[in-house]
């Protein structure tokens, strides 16, 4: 695609056509030539949206509450755009669940965009291509994003870097999700959800996430009959030991809470979108979001700036023969790794020198 077809299709995005809007995400999915000049173009356009990640383990109706979530954003008025990260294929490397119909209730509305996207190869994980999507679908102009992943497990701690929200949803009885959830994603979740909440064992899962909440707060509080709460002792003034003002913390902390649904017969949808509107707007009243903004950038550029450099040592290696023939030496005792190393980043080194000059 030359300059001018480019310049035209994030135009056309950018004037609201779905049509240019699902060629731009096949781009970057795809990592078709130009998908990075046509994000670039995107990027001035995007930081309007409000992105929300749901994820939870396989089961828990995550497609169906987000089915829940975007017709009631619908009948606010808004407008939705749904990426959903499925397990990739071994052959094809797309995504498995790709043409299933999930968005049942919302098929025929132009205003609920929902795309299946491959993780590439990590479960849970979110690809640099999801990324990008969120960004063509923000510049398009998507009042809010639902980014749903597959797995709950240490891997999904990636979704902290595209979500505003994130929420965990865990299903009844799963007590073997909940101690999952010590793996790391218990601290990046700001909303937990024990959907199909009629089912048998539902209040037993909310204490038990409850329980966890408290003790990722305070480790040193225990909270059966025998056990004890951590002192807390302000001053007259509300300061706390620490010299910082307790009220003040209290206003800058978001407590993750832990609520239930039946996302099938929408039961408990409601609260969970006032939920949801809470922490959005405790995001922009703190400055939360910004921060977590530069947070997701200053990654975002280490990972391409990781990927950009794999890339330019794997044409090194491949212009010297291969690693399997540098291998080889090594095994020899012709050399050793530490000098094949130098060798390859020598000429990379010397142009980044030269640039710097």
């Amino acid at each position: 695609m030359n300059a001018a077809a480019e310049t035209e299709l994030v135009e056309e995005l950018l004037a609201g056509k779905h049509r240019a809007l699902a060629r731009v995400i096949s781009k970057v999915e795809n990592r078709q030539p130009g998908y990075r000049d046509i994000v670039s173009r995107l990027h001035e356009h995007t930081g309007h949206a409000d992105v929300i990640g749901v994820t939870g383990s396989p089961g828990a109706g995550k497609s169906t509450l987000v089915d829940k979530l975007a017709a009631q954003y619908r009948e606010r008025g808004e407008t939705v755009g749904v990426i959903a990260v499925d397990p990739s294929s071994p052959y094809t490397g797309g995504a498995v669940l790709g043409d299933r119909i999930r968005m049942a209730s919302n098929v025929g509305d132009m205003d609920v965009f929902f795309r299946s996207m491959s993780a590439r190869g990590t479960l849970g994980g979110l690809s640099t291509a999801t990324s990008d999507a969120i960004k063509a679908l923000d510049a398009f102009g998507k009042d809010r994003i639902i980014v749903e992943t597959v797995g709950a497990g240490q891997n999904e701690v990636d979704i902290v870097r595209t979500a505003d929200t994130v929420v965990v949803l865990v299903q009844p009885g799963s007590g073997d999700d909940v101690q999952m959830l010590k793996a790391g994603i218990l601290e990046i979740g700001d909303l937990f959800v024990v959907n199909k909440a009629d089912m048998d064992g539902a209040s037993r899962t909310v204490a038990d996430l409850e329980e966890m909440l408290h003790m990722e707060r305070d480790p040193t509080a225990k909270l059966d009959t025998g056990g004890f709460e951590k002192p807390d002792h302000p001053d007259q003034d509300g300061i706390d030991a620490d010299g910082a003002d307790a009220e003040e913390d209290e206003a800058e902390h978001w407590e993750p809470m832990v609520l239930e649904t039946v996302a099938k017969s929408g039961e408990g949808v409601e609260e969970l979108l006032d939920t949801l509107d809470a922490h959005s707007a405790w995001l922009d009243e703190t400055g939360r979001r910004e921060t977590k903004a530069k947070q997701r950038y200053a990654a975002e550029i280490r990972q391409l700036l990781r990927a950009d450099a794999a890339d330019l040592i794997d044409d090194e290696l491949d212009r010297r023969g291969g690693v399997e023939a540098m291998a080889e030496r090594v095994l020899d005792r012709e050399t050793d790794p530490y000098t094949v190393a130098d060798e390859v980043l020598g000429p990379i080194e010397d142009c980044v020198r030269e640039q710097r000059e």
